[in-house]
């Protein structure tokens, strides 16, 4: 029986724990980068927006873990990426703990796990349609409900029986920095934090048909109408 994954990423073979070695690590060192760069803030402006009031560098490496979550799903299949995400969630959690109160760690593994399992979900449906639709649809969906999850439970009032409200965070500002509107700052938090998700999701097409092209070119065939 052959080894070689399809088209579509599944296998005409039972996984083994070393197809797991890889996207594993990968996704641990997304995580941990991640965890630690959330600590330091995007120093600059543009015009009038202070990113530093927005954005920490951690929102520009954890839409990575998309992309390692889509590559495994596109080469190993759906039952080793879940298995992924289940690693990373692990180490999410644990980091979360070791750096951040109860409440953060609960809302960012959550919001994981969350986001991670829609992401491929989705891809999975949409496996079998042109190769740019899969990653890009998943990872945005995905991010849209990470990013709600985890600033709804870390920061809004009615999240309070995970831990006390952040005083700070729940304070109103203008929106982003820039309107005259007011909102909660952790509503900006979750507005910077998306935009960034967002443009990932586009810019990270590239590697991943790079990827794609020296692992699985078959995948980047044009899909029978």
């Amino acid at each position: 029986m052959s080894n070689k994954p399809f088209a579509g990423g599944r296998t005409s073979r039972r996984f083994s724990l070393a197809d797991l070695v890889i996207p594993t690590v990968a996704m641990t060192l997304v995580v941990v980068a991640s965890n630690i760069l959330v600590q330091y803030p995007v120093e600059g402006q543009i015009g009038r927006l202070v990113l530093a009031d927005l954005l920490t560098w951690g929102a520009f490496t954890y839409p990575v873990a998309f992309l390692v979550t889509d590559l495994t799903n596109r080469y190993y299949g759906s039952t080793v990426a879940r298995l992924v995400v289940v690693a990373g969630f692990a180490v999410a959690v644990a980091l979360s703990v070791a750096l951040s109160t109860p409440r953060i760690a609960a809302a960012s593994g959550t919001a994981f796990l969350c986001g991670q399992i829609l992401d491929v979900t989705v891809f999975n449906r949409l496996r079998r349609l042109a190769w740019w639709w899969a990653p890009l649809t998943a990872s945005l969906v995905g991010s849209v409900l990470d990013t709600a999850v985890f600033f709804t439970l870390a920061f809004a009032p009615a999240a309070v029986f995970l831990g006390p409200n952040d005083a700070f965070a729940i304070e109103a500002s203008p929106l982003v920095g820039l309107f005259a509107a007011e909102a909660p700052r952790f509503v900006s938090w979750a507005i910077g934090d998306l935009s960034v998700k967002i443009a990932a999701a586009l810019v990270l097409l590239v590697p991943y048909r790079i990827v794609l092209s020296i692992v699985l070119p078959s995948a980047l065939a044009r899909p029978a109408a």
